[in-house]
Formats: structure tokens, C-alpha cells, sequence
């Protein structure tokens, strides 16, 4: 079976030359509405990438790549090219703090761009700089969708004929350049002709998973049911969930796993059941810089997405509100991490350095 699979919709990509831009699907407007966003200039990107028109880790390293590119297109030919791209870097880097696959990807680009600027480079033209630069960003655009595509392999191999499966927040083709970290085993077993049941947290408070996952599945012919976040370990104790599937945001290398609010709750729940738990992600989420969980930033978002969701205030005026977009789950409580290199199973410091040394990570 080729590892191509085919979904009836595309996450982002960018189009024409140097002077082209990136084209989105707007996430904010789902279900309700499928619209397409073009992005064509540095405040454009920050904007849709802080405001989760593009969202989902691995997706916002390309956005942010892409990035990179609409910012040193704009470097003329007086300018220091690289001091163009460090300033769109920091400017992208502070978009999103949590997810570690934004400053992966900004850092790759700008890495690129000083080895061609290195000794004996330095004769390349700016326009010259500036092709090499989008070469790079669709290197990592394409890298995305083949990692996507071997995680869906691996994971796949997880999943029995007739499983019924749960997830969190949404980690499938619209939370990549490909089809998904999470989702990808299930596109994948669905593909091979196994019988797959998903369960979806709907993931207060944006509904990630009510707006998002509910709607890709459903839309890919996958049989989906939709459930409040509360309601999981309930389903679990009746013996409905075979086993957990969810992405990262950030891993640290003891595997400790930081994802969207909530995914915590589900691992505590799905430990209780003895229901394995499995988080797909590729190498480029993984924080060598970090070993434990605890020194991850954990972004916090505006009071109103909890006390106004969607328009509709149903808070009393005045009330405080912690709103965290994260949580971390300790490593003790994941079956599996799936990565492009393989599966790591009960993830641990020495298991998690060996996976960065088949990806040739360095720390």
C-alpha cells in the first residue's frame, strides 16, 4: 500500500515563486465554514498562527518556516540578510512559546541561511539567498508529509480490527503539512481495511476536537463519536476504548509529553483502566534542550476563550480565570511515543537519547 493517503483537504502550502504566499485552510471558521486564508507577509503569519488559523505542532513549524521566508524576501539589497532573518525569528519564535516545532523550524532556516553565508559562500546574490531560503522552508513542508506518512505505518501496527480508539484535541491532517501525528494511524489502519471507532473529547475551551477532529474524520469516512472532555473515564469504565492515540506540543528527553489542556486527565484516567496510551509525534517536537517536563512554558491564553467561547459570555463579569493551553504528562504514564524513527516504548531518558541519535538529534 503506498504511504501516500489522500484526504479531502489540504492544511496550508505555499504557492509560486519567492514573491508567492502561503494559502490556509482558516481553522477558526470550522466546521461551519471552509475557507481558504493567504498569508503574504510576517504580521499575516504571527497573526493566523496566535490566533490558531493554523494550529497543531507540526503545522505551525511550517507556517513558521514559511515564515522565514516572507521575511527575508523582504530584505533589500542594502540590508544584512541575516540580521533580516534573526529578527523574523524572534518575531515568529514569540507567536507561540509552547510548541517546540516553531523555533525548530525558524532555527533550521536561519542555520541554512548562515552555512551559505559561511567562508567561501559568501558570493551568492541576495535574490540567490532568498530562492535557498524557500527551498529550505519546502524541505521542511514535504519532510512533514513523509513523517506523517511512516508515523501512520508504525502507529498503524498498534491498532487492532475493530478497535475503538480515543483522542484529544486535534492531532490529525489539519495539525500538520501532511495527514497527522495522532490521526495518522488511524487514516493509515482505515486505509489497510481495518474496522476503526474513534472517540473524540470535544477539548474545552476552543473545541479543538468538537470543531476539528470530529470534522476531519468524519470527513476521511472515519466512524467518529463525539464526547465532552468529562465524559472520557466514564467511557473508558465501560469498556469502550481500546487505547488512547495523542500528539505533542513539546516532549523532553526524560518523555515526559506536553499536550493540549487535558490530555493529562485522559493519561490518569486511561492508566487507571489499563488502557495503553500512545503519543505520536515526530523527532522535531522533542526538546533535547529540556530534560524534565517541569521546564517546559506552558503558553497562557486570554480569559475570554473560557468566559466568552465563541461570543457567547456564560461567566459571571469580573470572575478570575487560568486559562493554560497545556498540560504535561509525566512519562511514567505513556505506553508509546511514535516516532518517524520508531516506537519508544515506556519512554525513558536512555530510550528517548537513543531515539535522538537514530535522527541524528544532537543536544
Amino acid at each position: 500500500m503506498s504511504k501516500d493517503i489522500q484526504l479531502p483537504f489540504e492544511t496550508l502550502a505555499w504557492e509560486g515563486g519567492v514573491d508567492g504566499h502561503v494559502r490556509m485552510l482558516e481553522q477558526t471558521l470550522l466546521p461551519a465554514q471552509e475557507e481558504q486564508l493567504i498569508v503574504d507577509t510576517v504580521p499575516g503569519m504571527v497573526d493566523a498562527i496566535y490566533r490558531l488559523a493554523v494550529r497543531g505542532a507540526p503545522a505551525i513549524g511550517v507556517a513558521a518556516g514559511f515564515g522565514m521566508v516572507l521575511g527575508i524576501r523582504e530584505a533589500g539589497p542594502s540590508d544584512d540578510i541575516l540580521a533580516v532573518a534573526r529578527r523574523t525569528k524572534d518575531t515568529l519564535d514569540a507567536s507561540r512559546p509552547t510548541a517546540v516545532n516553531l523555533s525548530w523550524a525558524t532555527h533550521r532556516i536561519l542555520r541554512h541561511l548562515e552555512g551559505l553565508l559561511s567562508e567561501g559562500a559568501g558570493n551568492l546574490s541576495h535574490d540567490e539567498l532568498k530562492q535557498a531560503t524557500l527551498t529550505e522552508a519546502l524541505e521542511i513542508y514535504e519532510g512533514d508529509r513523509q513523517t506523517c506518512a511512516q508515523m501512520g505505518l508504525l502507529g498503524a501496527e498498534l491498532i487492532h480490527d475493530g478497535a475503538t480508539l480515543l483522542t484529544h484535541c486535534n492531532a490529525g491532517a489539519l495539525a500538520t503539512a501532511g495527514m497527522g501525528t495522532a490521526l495518522a494511524p488511524i487514516y493509515t489502519a482505515h486505509a489497510q481495511g481495518k474496522r476503526v471507532s474513534v472517540y473524540a473529547d470535544e477539548t474545552r475551551p476552543l473545541l479543538q476536537g468538537a470543531r476539528i477532529t470530529a470534522w476531519e474524520l468524519g470527513r476521511a469516512g472515519v466512524d467518529v463519536t463525539l464526547i465532552t472532555d468529562s465524559m472520557a473515564a466514564h467511557v473508558m469504565s465501560e469498556g469502550k476504548i481500546d487505547a488512547v492515540f495523542v500528539g505533542s506540543d513539546r516532549i523532553t528527553r526524560n518523555g515526559d509529553v506536553c499536550n493540549k489542556i487535558g490530555t493529562f486527565s485522559v493519561a490518569l484516567a486511561a492508566r487507571h483502566h489499563g488502557i495503553p496510551f500512545h503519543v505520536v509525534a515526530p523527532l522535531s517536537t522533542v526538546d533535547p534542550a529540556l530534560t524534565s517536563g517541569k521546564d517546559i512554558p506552558i503558553e497562557q491564553r486570554p480569559a475570554e476563550e473560557v468566559t466568552e467561547g465563541f461570543g457567547k459570555r456564560t461567566a459571571p463579569m469580573g470572575v478570575k480565570v487560568y486559562a493554560p493551553a497545556f498540560d504535561v504528562t509525566p512519562a511514567e504514564l505513556v505506553t508509546s511515543i511514535v516516532t518517524e524513527v520508531g516506537v519508544i516504548s515506556s519512554p525513558s531518558l536512555e530510550s528517548m537519547e537513543e531515539a535522538l541519535r537514530l535522527g541524528g538529534v544532537s543536544w
